[in-house]
């Protein structure tokens, strides 16, 4: 019931999509204008006695880069710092005795920078898939990789007009399509936050299982799927979904929740765009298909990784208009759900 209700928004968002004058897709929209939700960091009174803790908190309160909000508790009996869900605030994400290596740890970390720098670079989406180590869950990350490959070949970008006052892109990459996967380790001690925060709020899917979850925006996690829910048309229908054009009006309505970074992402997008080359994006000005402009990254994976007539990775019907590729998916659950 959670996996089609998710789907169902989906399909309704999109349906919204077709009759928006926008046509930027949802993963720019969200990385131009969407503000991130903020996190809740309680201290105890204790910490005001600690020098070097307060220096270090210091920008933090003042308008610090990272999207988190810093109180300090009035129970006299509050022992340790807790770190509060930004989705939903009595969830409690982190707890324990605060330091100058605890804090850094929750403010940041490797994958935390990785994802950034992905995003920034161009990426659309960055599904990141945590790995229990577990032999059953490789044929399944294989699975998920493989099939990214491919629909980031099928898969096409709205056009975009550059004289369209209503899709205007803001400071930052360049606009291209490209699916990544990163992989972490269940039991990385650096990325425990961040494992935490992607399986989403109130312990939304076991996290004790290998799980993927599709980041986009500033930071943005649209779901997370234990990896036996995460088959191929769920896959696609989340992809497909976040490259395709913008509703405009989902950040609230929207099921996903937010990870805390510590970016300023309005002076990353304007040193993304000076970095960006003098050619845009509209490089296929003489398309097949006049509906669409495939504006893809280059691919980096071997020739032999190419999807080709004779790849056992089925066809997929997304050079249909993308409402029609949701509507077949949500019949498809539909019909599942009935039986």
């Amino acid at each position: 019931m959670l996996r089609f209700g998710f789907f169902f928004f989906l399909f309704s968002a999109l349906l919204h999509s077709e009759t928006c004058a926008c046509t930027i897709p949802v993963f720019r929209y969200a990385l131009d204008r969407w503000e991130t939700d903020r996190f809740q960091l309680v201290l105890p009174a204790s910490t005001s006695q600690n020098a070097e803790l307060t220096d270090l908190l210091r920008p933090l309160r003042a308008n610090g880069k990272a999207n988190l909000d810093i109180s300090t508790s009035k129970d006299s009996t509050f022992g340790q710092a807790e770190l509060h869900d930004s989705k939903s605030p009595e969830t409690i994400l982190w707890s324990a005795p605060l330091d100058k290596s605890a804090l850094g740890a929750l403010l940041d970390s490797p994958s935390r920078k990785q994802i950034a720098e992905r995003i920034l670079a161009g990426e659309s989406v960055v599904w990141v898939i945590v790995d229990d180590g577990k032999a059953e869950s490789q044929p399944e990350i294989e699975r998920i990789e493989k099939r990214l490959k491919f629909l980031e070949q099928v898969a096409a970008l709205p056009i975009q007009d550059p004289n369209d006052p209503d899709s205007q892109l803001g400071p930052g990459p360049a606009l291209m399509l490209k699916f990544t996967t990163l992989r972490l380790r269940a039991d990385d001690p650096a990325e425990k936050v961040l494992i935490r925060m992607l399986a989403g709020p109130r312990g939304r899917i076991d996290a004790s299982q290998s799980f993927a979850a599709a980041v986009f925006g500033r930071g943005r996690v649209l779901g997370s799927w234990n990896l036996a829910q995460l088959d191929d048309a769920a896959l696609e229908e989340t992809s497909m979904f976040l490259v395709g054009r913008c509703s405009c009006r989902m950040k609230n309505e929207n099921p996903g929740w937010d990870i805390l970074m510590n970016v300023d992402w309005p002076k990353a997008l304007e040193d993304a765009k000076a970095k960006k080359p003098v050619v845009e994006v509209a490089q296929s000005v003489h398309m097949k298909q006049p509906e669409t402009v495939v504006t893809q990254a280059k691919d980096e994976s071997p020739e032999t990784d190419q999807p080709s007539s004779s790849d056992s990775i089925p066809q997929s019907p997304i050079l249909l208009t993308s409402a029609s590729l949701l509507l077949a998916g949500l019949a498809a659950l539909l019909y599942r759900n009935k039986r």
